[in-house]
């Protein structure tokens, strides 16, 4: 299978060493571990938010380590999205207006393949609908519930078209029936093809991505392969028993 990121030899002074690993198109990854392993770091570097002190990440065929920062700035405008538990919306912005923000954004250095109001507008309505928030376009952030509001932030990840989505506690912030909301919407992104790399301390949200690697003092320490039968066949096993795997795995490293 095709394979989207490519990490090697990641290090971050005091914080990371050496970590490496791969994902594939398509992917859904979770990253786990106890506070102060370097779950979000991880997620920073490896996205070109912050800048490693050894180590390359490729992007497909993109050294993401290799870029300036303004061609940094563009790749993740252009080909990643993101997602986090502070949501970030702009609070003077209605909900349509903050989904909007990245693809403006990116319209204006499309130049000549500069999509139109228009087409901004049906993308974004689009999502909303997908995502099952339509008719809270003109709201304003605090007239939504976390769970919508979280879900129009995977909306404005999504207006781009990212390759790869990075999130980092998406549901850290919402009570667990959102948190299901959400997780939701993050699977059904994934499995329109776009890869997702998560960071997470909840083991019923690791339980329901393809692949889980663990933290621990700025290593891989674990890695959990859900099985592809599983997987493929996902009503066979409950929420429950997914997520009953993944602590016995994780009482194995000894979370």
């Amino acid at each position: 299978m095709e394979t989207i990121l490519r990490v090697e030899d990641l290090e971050k002074e005091g914080i990371l060493d050496r970590i490496s690993f791969e994902m594939a198109r398509g992917e859904m990854l979770a990253v786990m571990g106890p506070s102060g392993s370097g779950k979000s770091t991880l997620l920073y570097n490896t996205a070109g938010l912050d800048q490693p002190t050894g180590g390359r990440v490729w992007l497909r065929d993109t050294l993401v380590t290799g870029l300036s920062e303004d061609e940094k700035a563009k790749l993740r405008l252009h080909r990643m999205g993101f997602v986090f538990q502070q949501m970030n919306m702009m609070p003077r912005l209605t909900i349509l207006d903050n989904i909007l923000l990245p693809a403006i954004q990116a319209n204006r250095r499309r130049g000549r393949d500069r999509r139109t109001k228009a087409e901004l507008m049906r993308t974004a309505i689009g999502l909303m609908q997908k995502l099952s928030i339509s008719g809270l376009e003109e709201r304003s952030i605090t007239q939504v519930s976390g769970g919508q509001l979280q879900r129009a932030c995977i909306c404005r990840s999504m207006m781009n078209a990212p390759e790869i989505l990075f999130a980092d506690e998406p549901t850290g912030a919402l009570n667990r029936s959102a948190a299901k909301e959400v997780m939701r919407e993050l699977i059904r992104v994934n499995r329109e093809g776009t890869a997702v790399l998560l960071v997470t301390h909840d083991s019923g949200v690791a339980s329901q991505c393809d692949r889980i690697l663990y933290l621990l003092d700025g290593r891989i320490r674990g890695e959990l392969t859900m099985e592809q039968d599983e997987k493929a066949q996902a009503s066979a096993l409950t929420d429950k028993q997914r997520e009953d795997k993944v602590n016995d795995w994780l009482s194995g490293l000894g979370w």
